[in-house]
């Protein structure tokens, strides 16, 4: 409380909110304060960008009544761009999880509920859903006493937890050897080398061979597709509406081959310079004397015509296997890059791709696409556009042929079969030929390349 002399007279004011009577005498109500009363707010899963509608759930970090402050990790989920972390926007106790691991996530659904211990903001209001009646349960909500404890107990891309559940084989059971325990393919395969080896020392029963008339039914397994896989077979599906047509050459890579040697052996930051970031240098100087090949296609409605969009930069993708399926992030403006500043970018996009860590910046945004099947063995391939794209260019494995000089006698040549894919409507086949006839000059002679170099 405090004093207040007024009218020659002492008066004792005590906290509280001021109120006069009508003779202008001021009373002071005190304040009063009760006991917060605990609500449970279910946490919407919000909008994490590109469009996206579902997640797939790849761990928690929490359990339930594990206490969280504020940017503290909750869980970490798989789009089907990237994998992405979620961390807390209030201090709180986590009182649900509505979610198993490999559970398919809806955006603007419940993910966790949450007792809120802190204010709210109206801005906060937005993400939780009105407060959790009492002893209400989730039919989604299954059991969690077989669930793994251990924070890194059941790290895994979808992928591999797929192959987890085809093979009958408990995440639990692996001993992980990537980043903080995570599960890898490899990991799961010499489990199983393992076991089937320890049950090859057992006693065998004699082998017999089943008559040709058992019938045995067909055992089937339905597999949910994860983010990744569901997202090709959208984008796959629109691709194929798009009129194709297939140009294919052999291309002589081998003074390109001694040139590279020669450079590798050269210390460059710690950097290899490989035949794709030659062939991606060789796609963008060939797109300045064809920029139709770096253009999209805005097929307008019923009101509007078809447009051409032609774009200035060269955003080249490179399509990449990943343990979480195919992804497809691009280099940004190409044009502008040295050699090795493409070698240093595929290098940073590879390793965030294999982490899973891929930005929606660099999965979008690429204006034509190299496809190297052959780093994994293929010598043909017939590659598949995309729609925002009008060409694409695939890249067979390298092979050595004999083949005669200019004197008939026998040398030894480097072949790499290109496999260009454009899209017919806007692209014809004259200009096709003259573009990959273009991208093969540059790769067969590439002191031609260097010379266009900026």
């Amino acid at each position: 409380m405090t004093f207040v002399k007024q009218c020659g007279q002492i008066w004792v004011r005590p906290f509280g909110r001021c109120v006069r009577t009508a003779s202008g005498v001021p009373i002071y109500r005190s304040f009063h304060t009760s006991p917060r009363v605990a609500i449970v707010r279910p946490f919407l899963l919000s909008d994490i960008g590109e469009g996206i509608k579902e997640v797939q759930i790849i761990q928690w970090f929490v359990e339930p009544e594990a206490r969280v402050e504020q940017f503290d990790k909750i869980c970490e989920v798989q789009s089907d761009k990237a994998v992405t972390e979620i961390t807390s926007r209030f201090d709180g106790v986590i009182k649900k999880l509505h979610y198993e691991p490999e559970d398919v996530a809806q955006v603007g659904k419940p993910l966790y509920d949450i007792d809120v211990q802190s204010d709210i903001s109206p801005e906060d209001e937005a993400i939780l859903a009105p407060p959790a009646e009492q002893g209400q349960e989730d039919s989604s909500q299954v059991e969690r006493d077989s669930a793994p404890k251990c924070k890194h107990a059941s790290l895994a891309t979808p992928a591999v937890r797929g192959l987890l559940k085809e093979l009958d084989v408990k995440i639990t059971d692996v001993t992980g050897t990537g980043k903080d325990g995570r599960v890898m393919k490899e990991d799961v395969h010499k489990f199983i080398a393992v076991r089937k080896a320890e049950s090859d020392v057992g006693p065998r029963a004699p082998a017999t061979r089943q008559t040709s008339t058992a019938d045995h039914a067909q055992v089937e397994k339905t597999i949910t597709l994860t983010p990744v896989q569901s997202q090709m077979f959208k984008t796959m599906t629109k691709s194929l509406t798009i009129p194709h047509f297939l140009y294919a050459d052999e291309i002589d890579v081998t003074v390109l081959s001694t040139l590279r040697r020669r450079l590798n052996a050269q210390e460059m930051n710690g950097e290899k310079l490989s035949y794709l970031h030659f062939i991606i240098k060789a796609v963008s100087l060939a797109l300045e004397d064809f920029p139709l090949l770096n253009a999209c296609v805005d097929a307008g409605n019923g009101e509007q015509a078809p447009k051409l969009v032609v774009r200035e930069k060269h955003n080249i993708g490179i399509a990449m296997d990943t343990p979480h399926g195919l992804l497809v992030p691009n280099i940004k403006n190409v044009s502008s890059r040295s050699m090795l500043d493409i070698a240093t970018e595929c290098s940073r996009l590879q390793t965030l791709a294999k982490d899973g860590k891929l930005s929606a910046a660099d999965l979008t945004g690429g204006t034509i696409t190299v496809s190297n099947i052959g780093s994994i063995g293929g010598t043909y391939v017939a590659p598949v556009l995309v729609q925002s794209e009008v060409a694409i260019l695939g890249i067979g494995k390298a092979r050595i042929f004999p083949a005669f000089d200019d004197q008939d006698r026998v040398i030894k040549k480097e072949v790499m079969n290109f496999s260009w894919s454009a899209d017919h409507r806007v692209v014809d086949g004259a200009t096709m030929a003259r573009m990959a006839e273009r991208v093969r000059t540059f790769v067969e002679e590439p002191g031609l390349m260097m010379a266009r170099l900026r």
